[in-house]
């Protein structure tokens, strides 16, 4: 599926299922600015800080297009889509849906250690106006899942850890991550990170999936975060980003 424009934004979005887009890309004139925060806050108050602290630039609700969450721990599947529809509720009060699309892309993780109580705003991205004629994007969060399903029967190798497991696991979502640049006609050399979500080992995975498939990894370098992806029995995910500005701030 190649990406769409979004009529009152600033990015094109590639569209994924209802609660997230596949990935978004800033349109010529504008950039896309990543936020880490500071402080994690409870993912409802936390957007509507976001609002706030977008129309204090001087941007609209519409700015923002990429979320990035931390749960307490991994969903079932019936528990992920009862948080998603909850999220999705909020979003759709605003007025965020286009076209019966949510144009957000997202990543939802499960920390292993020193978990948040309860689901967590830890990061976002919003587009700014900008002279840079070097594209700017996020590719949404996505692990062995298959694409377009919330199903358990789509997890690849389902309940299976062994090191040939993870292997086909890492291999179909670094796959995923290359169909995703290729729908937003984004380049990989203009990756500037790419994290990966998983509770196991990673070093065979970097060396025989990661860097072959994403070049991009052996300059840049690889972020591993020691945390789960958001439903149970799914063990690899991945993001990825190529940005300009990454800052960190407070909110509240």
């Amino acid at each position: 599926m190649s990406a769409r424009d979004h009529p009152l934004g600033e990015y094109r979005y590639l569209p994924g299922i209802d609660p997230y887009s596949c990935g978004v890309i800033a349109t010529p004139g504008w950039e896309i600015v990543h936020v880490t925060l500071a402080r994690q806050i409870p993912w409802h108050n936390g957007l509507l800080q976001v609002r706030d602290y977008l129309e204090a630039l001087g941007r609209t609700r519409h700015s923002l297009c990429a979320v990035e969450l931390r749960c307490p721990k991994p969903y079932s599947i019936d528990g992920f889509i009862e948080f998603n529809q909850r999220y999705c509720e909020l979003l759709e009060n605003w007025e965020m849906v286009i076209d019966g699309y949510n144009p957000l892309a997202r990543t939802n993780v499960a920390p292993v250690e020193n978990p948040p109580e309860e689901p967590v705003l830890h990061g976002f991205s919003y587009c700014e106006p900008s002279g840079t004629s070097r594209p700017t994007f996020v590719v949404a969060g996505a692990g062995e899942l298959v694409e377009g399903t919330l199903e358990s029967n789509g997890i690849i190798r389902l309940r299976e850890t062994s090191e040939d497991a993870l292997m086909e696991k890492a291999r179909y979502v670094v796959q995923v991550m290359r169909e995703r640049l290729a729908g937003l006609e984004a380049n990989g050399e203009g990756l500037t990170t790419i994290d990966v979500y998983s509770a196991h080992p990673l070093h065979r995975v970097m060396a025989e999936v990661i860097v072959p498939g994403l070049p991009a990894a052996a300059q840049q370098g690889v972020r591993w975060f020691y945390s789960r992806p958001p439903v149970l029995d799914i063990e690899f995910e991945m993001d990825m980003r190529g940005v300009l500005r990454d800052v960190v701030i407070e909110l509240g």
